[in-house]
C-alpha cells in the first residue's frame, strides 16, 4: 500500500511477528496485530511490508510557546517558557477528550508544520525556551520522533517534557523515558471500569507507568486528573486514589485536579464546579500529599506552592503566572525546609502568554 504524500515511513520500534504472520505492535498494551497496509488504533503506526513505520515522523499539528505551568508542571523550572508541539492520533479512545480534533485526527488532516529534531532544538534556543514539551496528543505514539527531538535538545541544554496518558508497555517504557527529563501523567480515572467505559483502555498499565517513573527513573513526575461530574469525582474514588498516590508515588509528587468542559462525545455532562476541585484537593491533602493543585479555575490558593514544613507560600501563582517567589536553592525562604522539584535560582519571566510559532526551515 502506497503512503499518502503527507506520510513518513520512519522505521518503528517495539514490534514482533505473530505466529500467523501478522506484525504485533509492542509499544502500547493494545498489541495491535497488523496485516500489510493496516494501521493501529492510534492511526499513525502502520505496517508496510515487513515492518511497522511511524507515519508522522518530522511533522506537527503546530508549535506554540507556553508557560511550563500550563502542561501542568509547577515544580519544574517555574515561570519558564516551553516550546510545545504534538502530531496526530492517540492510543486511547477517551469520550471526554479535550483535544479530540488532534488526537482523533488522521495525520494528513492535521499535520501542517514540518521540523527536524535539530530544527526544533535550535528553535527552542532561539525562542529562549527552557524546555520542549511533547503534548496536545500523546507522545507515546510518536515515540521515535520525540526521543530524537529530546536527544537533539540535550545537545543544546534544552530539557524535554512528556505530557502523556502513560499507556505503554514494560518493553517500551525504559527506551522512551531515558530520553525524558520531566513527565506529567494523566491519571484519568480511578477504577478499571472507568478506563474501559470511557477510555477504551485499561487502568493497570497506567499505574505501572506511574510506579516505574517514580521508582526506577530520575524523571521529574507530576500527575493530573480531570474530574468529570458523576463519573470520577466521588469521594470514595478520590480517597482511594489519594491513598494509592501516597503509598506508591510518595507524598512529594505534585497532583493537579483540573476541570472538565463538555467536549467530544461527552456533551451531556456539565462543567466541573470549582467546589469539586477544592473538595478533591482537600481529600488529597488529608492523606498527607504535600503539593496538590487545582486547574482550569481561578483559585489563588490552589495554584500556589506551600512549604510542607512551615506553611509559608513559597511560589504564588495567579493562573499560569508566578507572582511571588520565596525559594532559595530549592528550599523555603522562611524555614529552610526542602521543597521537592527542580528549580532555578529565580523564576522565569514568561508569564501566562501563549505564542504560536512556525519553525519550518530551522
Amino acid at each position: 500500500m502506497n503512503p499518502s504524500p503527507e506520510e513518513s515511513r520512519h522505521p518503528g520500534r517495539w514490534w514482533t511477528f505473530a505466529p500467523d504472520g501478522r506484525i504485533e505492535c509492542r509499544l502500547c498494551p493494545r498489541h495491535c496485530q497488523l496485516q500489510d497496509g493496516q494501521q493501529g488504533f492510534c492511526y499513525v503506526r502502520r505496517r508496510v511490508d515487513d515492518q511497522i513505520v511511524l507515519t508522522t515522523y518530522g511533522r506537527s499539528s503546530g508549535f506554540c510557546v507556553d508557560p511550563i505551568e500550563k502542561k501542568p508542571l509547577n515544580h519544574f523550572h517555574p515561570g519558564t517558557s516551553v516550546l510545545s508541539f504534538g502530531t496526530a492520533g492517540c492510543n486511547l479512545g477517551c469520550r471526554f477528550c479535550q483535544n479530540w480534533n488532534i488526537s482523533k485526527a488522521r495525520a494528513a488532516n492535521r499535520l501542517t508544520d514540518e521540523a527536524s529534531p535539530e530544527g526544533i532544538a535550535r528553535a527552542a534556543v532561539r525562542l529562549g525556551c527552557r524546555s520542549v514539551a511533547f503534548t496536545y496528543n500523546d507522545p507515546v505514539i510518536f515515540a521515535e520522533y520525540a526521543m530524537d527531538v529530546a536527544d537533539a535538545c540535550r545537545e543544546f541544554g534544552v530539557r524535554s517534557v512528556a505530557v502523556t496518558a502513560g499507556y505503554m508497555t514494560a518493553e517500551s517504557r525504559p527506551d522512551f523515558y531515558r530520553h525524558i527529563d520531566a513527565a506529567n501523567v494523566d491519571l484519568k480515572g480511578f477504577t478499571a471500569s472507568f478506563y474501559r467505559r470511557h477510555c477504551l483502555a485499561e487502568l493497570e498499565p497506567v499505574l505501572e507507568t506511574l510506579r516505574y517513573l517514580r521508582r526506577e527513573t530520575s524523571v521529574w513526575l507530576e500527575v493530573t486528573s480531570l474530574l468529570i461530574p458523576g463519573e470520577n469525582d466521588d469521594d470514595l474514588g478520590l480517597h482511594w486514589a489519594a491513598e494509592w498516590v501516597a503509598e506508591n508515588l510518595g507524598v512529594d509528587v505534585p497532583w493537579h485536579f483540573t476541570a472538565f468542559h463538555p467536549d467530544s462525545k461527552m456533551l451531556d455532562h456539565p462543567p466541573t464546579p470549582a467546589a469539586t476541585l477544592l473538595r478533591a484537593r482537600h481529600i488529597a491533602l488529608s492523606k498527607g500529599l504535600r503539593y496538590v493543585y487545582t486547574g482550569n479555575v481561578r483559585d489563588l490558593g490552589g495554584a500556589s506552592t506551600y512549604c510542607p514544613k512551615c506553611g509559608e507560600c513559597v511560589v504564588q501563582r495567579d493562573g499560569y503566572e508566578v507572582t511571588q517567589w520565596n525559594l532559595k536553592a530549592g528550599r523555603c525562604g522562611a524555614c529552610d525546609g526542602p521543597i521537592a522539584g527542580q528549580f532555578d535560582a529565580m523564576p522565569g519571566q514568561w508569564g501566562s502568554r501563549r505564542m504560536p510559532v512556525r519553525i519550518a526551515g530551522e
